[in-house]
């Protein structure tokens, strides 16, 4: 029988062979030291919340009211975007950014250390932030749709927290944080690439979807107004028409939609897009699909990353706006995005999340969540824009 001694000195061992990884966790702590176990001394701190309780922010990320608070500085920031009345099919995405919000509580429950890509994005050099939500109206979609770019806007083009003062990849060699937005339908990608071309000029795109996306307005919709042509088939076509789009960088993933023929394929082209269709991972497999991506898109380019929930099969996420079967499962997408840590991510946005079509158990809410969670962790691994112009060890100053 083994005694407690050699048992305690077993683990000592164990515990100094695996370093002192566990040294970097920080226990969140909670609103008020009296409400500790018993207020005993020496227990370190404060109970946290329980994860079902306290406000929803993304995975329990500090909470600030950052366009109401210009001062407020960060590296990497959520943001929701609450529309969802260029939607073709099923709304209700308006309601995207709270349930994503909800579906994220338990990714900081056990510290938040991403194991694949050996990086914990809650306790890093940066600093991120729930901002909320950017006020859009149900009413006007014109104005929404501005609303949207400058709440971005105003968000992407203040300095961040780390290396504000070194060169970076954005115009006038600035170096800018990261906006992950929570949609809100796919429309909303075209006021963002707005807003990411103000601060960064024409970019590359990676676009994960079952559907192109790049519709001609008469084609999907028939272009009755100006209004009617800007909707979430549409929006690439019209980014491609306005220049925000690096031509022949831009890539679809995950494609499986029916066409009116194969001239779309053709047509998608002119927008500078390549496309790996959702079938294709059962001949080349996910380090194939990995590949495609990064062949396509470069390791040096600024690249802008859009996700819409409909690129996995609604066995997985059954909430979303335009649900196509055949497509990836949640495993499939997250080692998908994992594959992409060496890309040069500015940005991203997460799309047509529509918690009303839910399961009780949020299969979808979570799945985004996870999602993001994969994105948030390649930022963090790369460091900060910074990089991408000097490298890690060679800063500028400006």
């Amino acid at each position: 029988m083994i005694s407690h001694s050699l048992l305690a000195l077993g683990l000592a061992a164990l515990v100094s062979g695996h370093g002192d990884h566990g040294d970097n966790q920080t226990p969140l702590s909670g609103p008020l030291q009296s409400l500790w176990y018993n207020n005993l001394p020496g227990d370190g701190g404060t109970q946290a919340d329980s994860v079902f309780s306290g406000i929803s922010t993304f995975g329990r990320l500090p909470y600030q009211p950052c366009l109401s608070q210009p001062g407020v500085q960060y590296d990497i920031a959520f943001l929701g975007a609450p529309f969802d009345t260029g939607t073709s099919y099923r709304p209700g995405a308006r309601f995207g950014p709270s349930g994503i919000r909800q579906g994220s509580r338990r990714l900081n429950l056990y510290g938040g250390y991403n194991v694949p890509l050996g990086t914990n994005p809650f306790n890093s050099w940066a600093t991120v932030l729930d901002c909320g939500d950017i006020p859009v109206t149900s009413y006007d979609n014109t104005w929404a749709l501005h609303q949207i770019e400058e709440g971005h806007y105003n968000l992407l083009s203040r300095a961040p927290v780390t290396n504000a003062r070194v060169r970076g990849p954005a115009k006038h060699g600035k170096t800018l944080p990261r906006i992950i937005t929570l949609g809100g339908d796919h429309t909303i990608t075209l006021p963002l690439l707005r807003s990411i071309n103000r601060a960064y000029g024409p970019v590359t795109v990676i676009h994960f979807d079952s559907h192109l996306d790049t519709w001609k307005p008469k084609v999907f919709g028939g272009s009755p107004s100006e209004v009617a042509s800007i909707n979430h088939g549409t929006y690439f076509w019209h980014a491609a028409q306005e220049g925000l789009l690096r031509n022949d960088t831009n890539i679809h993933a995950g494609i499986r939609t029916t066409l009116s023929g194969p001239s779309d394929y053709e047509n998608d082209g002119y927008c500078g897009f390549e496309i790996v269709e959702a079938r294709e991972i059962d001949t080349i497999g996910t380090d194939g699909i990995i590949k495609r991506i990064i062949d396509r898109v470069g390791t040096k380019n600024p690249v802008y990353l859009s996700l819409d929930i409909d690129t996995l099969d609604p066995a997985f996420a059954p909430a979303t706006g335009t649900p196509e079967t055949g497509g990836w499962s949640t495993r499939e997408l997250r080692t998908i995005l994992r594959g992409l840590e060496d890309v040069n991510l500015i940005g991203a946005d997460i799309v047509e999340v529509a918690p009303a079509y839910d399961t009780n158990a949020e299969h979808t809410t979570m799945a985004a969540a996870d999602a993001l969670y994969e994105i948030m962790s390649i930022m963090v691994k790369k460091g900060p824009l910074s990089a991408m112009v000097t490298g890690p060890e060679d800063s500028e100053d400006l």
